[in-house]
């Protein structure tokens, strides 16, 4: 089959390579579309992903299609069958799955950073980990599960109450996807922090009440003209400045979500004494534990709009350009469309 093949820093290839033997347990999906992520990017520049990533490796964790095998004794879904699937595999024996943290599991197998994943014509899965879904979502929809399930469990831990104003840093499509859920949750205001004017443009599209441009305006001046208190701030750029920026930005009593992934070699300069006189609860978001059910809901509901996420359609023969050439990343969502 045809696949990238991640070899190390900033080397991906596409190249041939054997298909993968198919366990009773598990399916073999002929991949349609696979998204790439901010984590993807990350560890094509050789800054690994949420696990430890050995070359060579199929990278790839945000995928749908149809199933092309089943394993022996697998009874949930069937030859033909629409599917996406959950990379996150957890073993259901240690301390962290035997106390509802699996997505802490010490032993857990992640499909495109730990194990071959989606930027290939076939990716293996376990059965557990194969979530159908209907003839009335687009296999590009589906493809977005795994970012939605992503964000459902970052949305969950900012603990949004009807009438919030939650703050958004970051346009980018998990920013939009982040101030669309904020919306969905009650949030009353929906403010979106983002430099790029035709983001602004689409965040109002999709239910920003306010955008502020950070590098032409003062964000602190225009929150306290704009509302009483930022109840929740969300993080969605992952820079290290910015996620100083949301302790400066967040108001009395509010919740900071740190939902950008900054490099793991930085460090955040944080005084105690702000925390402490806003009472402050920072958190943040790892994988998806728990939700890529909810998410095909999500996605089936139409409750977000995704269409206007995605930019750029790439064929896996050109998917080199995607992590080379800046000028997607400065766009929406990029989807590798694998087989028509």
């Amino acid at each position: 089959m045809k696949a990238a093949v991640y070899y190390g820093k900033q080397d991906l290839r596409v190249e041939e390579v054997p298909e993968k033997e198919l366990k009773d347990n598990e399916v073999m999906i002929k991949v349609k579309y696979c998204g790439v992520c901010g984590t993807d990017i990350h560890i094509f520049n050789g800054d690994g992903g949420s696990f430890a990533v050995t070359p060579p490796l199929i990278p790839g964790h945000e995928f749908s299609g149809v199933v092309a095998k089943a394993g022996a004794g697998v009874t949930s879904v069937k030859v033909g069958d629409r599917v996406s699937g959950d990379p996150n595999d957890m073993c259901g024996e240690c301390y962290y799955c035997k106390n509802a943290m699996q997505h802490f599991c010490t032993n857990n197998i992640g499909l495109g950073t730990t194990v071959d994943g989606g930027f290939a014509e076939y990716v293996v899965i376990r059965e557990k980990q194969v979530y159908k879904f209907s003839d009335e979502l687009s296999f590009m929809e589906a493809a977005m599960a795994e970012p939605i399930s992503c964000c459902l469990h970052g949305i969950d831990l900012c603990n949004i109450k009807s009438g919030d104003t939650v703050l958004v840093m970051g346009g980018g499509p998990i920013g939009m996807i982040m101030m669309q859920l904020a919306k969905n949750a009650g949030a009353s205001k929906v403010i979106l922090s983002e430099p790029v004017e035709e983001k602004k443009e689409l965040a109002v599209k999709l239910g920003a009440t306010k955008t502020i441009n950070p590098i032409e305006e003062d964000v602190q001046a225009v929150l306290a003209d704009y509302c009483a208190n930022v109840d929740v701030v969300i993080e969605c750029v992952g820079n290290i400045h910015t996620q100083e920026d949301a302790i400066k930005f967040a108001g009395k009593g509010a919740t900071v979500m740190y939902f950008g992934l900054a490099a793991p070699d930085e460090s955040l300069p944080l005084k105690p004494d702000d925390v402490f006189k806003k009472e402050l609860k920072i958190t943040s978001s790892f994988i998806n534990p728990y939700t890529f059910e909810r998410a095909i809901q999500v996605l089936e509901s139409k409750a977000i709009d995704l269409e206007s996420l995605i930019t750029n359609i790439v064929p896996l023969d050109d998917i080199a350009d995607v992590f080379t050439k800046p000028e997607y990343r400065r766009t929406g969502k990029v989807m590798i469309q694998v087989s028509e």
